[in-house]
């Protein structure tokens, strides 16, 4: 486990976070589209349905917000220990407004994972039971979470801004000890990110399918951009000759190749994505596209700046200078 090193506060702070982030955006691009890929696949398993995972995954960010707020901090084993999650005074019009999802979809989704068992309501309380908690643990966003981490803590090494890189395994130990607030940081940063998306593309799904191209793209050998953000997003558009199928993403996501050629038909008709006459789908956002992948990029950074920095000062990742 890391050992207790100085806070990072007073060595560097916020701004300098996002600006090793713009420079070095290409030694990060994979990790973090890995974690955004894999999050969106994995939400899907769990109920067929995007929006019932976020559902869940909201109700329990209720526990880790009176956590915050009552200066508490519960440790990875004891959050996750034989208990269920009550959640008092909740109603379906907060959810909604909270997540951005019509309230008649939003009250048909919580009386679907009601009748399946998934959580139990009880006037205005909704108790999620234990089962669901525990299949809903944040085991493998944890590991990408601290990829992205350790990426980032061999840039600043590299740059000559921290003296020690610490290890995957030694950053997942460091979190789980202070997992309660790990969690909520990055939950808020994630409903930010997926509220954006949201907004443009008025379905997850349609994102998680998008997302898949975009790492198909990304983790080209033979795309070798430059390091900075701005060079990263240019040199990607159209650099992908492979492509990939409708069939090859219904297979990767879990998403019914009907529905996949559906909400593929709105990416390619947005202009995000590219179909050539063999039917493969490269990620080439053009025009107003490019504009809105552009304009959210930046804006992610600086949720992934703002995380990465409470992260790192909480867990005292980073060694004294």
């Amino acid at each position: 486990m890391i050992k207790t090193l100085p806070s990072i506060s007073a060595q560097i702070d916020e701004k300098l976070i996002n600006q090793v982030i713009k420079n070095n955006f290409a030694l990060l691009a994979p990790s973090f589209f890995t974690l955004t890929s894999n999050w969106f696949i994995r939400a899907y398993d769990h109920f067929k349905d995007i929006d019932k995972f976020v559902i869940i995954i909201y109700l329990i960010n209720k526990d880790l917000i009176f956590f915050r707020k009552n200066g508490v901090k519960i440790d990875y084993e004891t959050f996750y220990r034989d208990k269920s999650i009550e959640i008092d005074k909740i109603n379906i019009s907060d959810i909604s407004k909270d997540l951005n999802i019509p309230k008649e979809s939003t009250r048909r989704k919580i009386l679907d994972l009601e009748k399946s068992g998934v959580i139990k309501k009880s006037g205005k309380k909704i108790f999620i039971i234990r089962d669901t908690l525990y299949s809903a643990r944040a085991t493998n966003t944890l590991n990408e979470i601290a990829t992205i981490l350790h990426e980032f803590n061999k840039i600043l090494k590299k740059e000559k801004l921290v003296n020690e890189v610490f290890s995957v395994k030694e950053i997942i130990a460091s979190m789980k000890v202070n997992f309660s607030f790990c969690l909520y940081q990055f939950n808020k940063f994630w409903f930010s990110y997926m509220d954006r998306w949201r907004d443009e593309l008025k379905d997850l799904e349609i994102l998680c399918i998008g997302m898949v191209v975009l790492i198909n793209a990304v983790k080209n050998k033979k795309f070798n951009p430059k390091k900075n953000l701005r060079s990263f997003q240019k040199q990607l558009m159209g650099s992908d000759f492979r492509g990939v199928n409708a069939m090859s993403i219904s297979e990767i996501t879990g998403i019914p190749r009907p529905t996949v050629v559906r909400k593929l038909k709105y990416l390619i008709d947005k202009k995000f994505l590219h179909i050539d006459k063999k039917k493969l789908i490269t990620f080439n956002a053009k025009e107003s596209a490019f504009t809105t992948t552009t304009k959210m990029v930046d804006q992610n950074m600086l949720g992934l700046s703002n995380f990465i920095y409470r992260v790192f000062n909480q867990i005292k990742i980073i060694n004294s200078i």
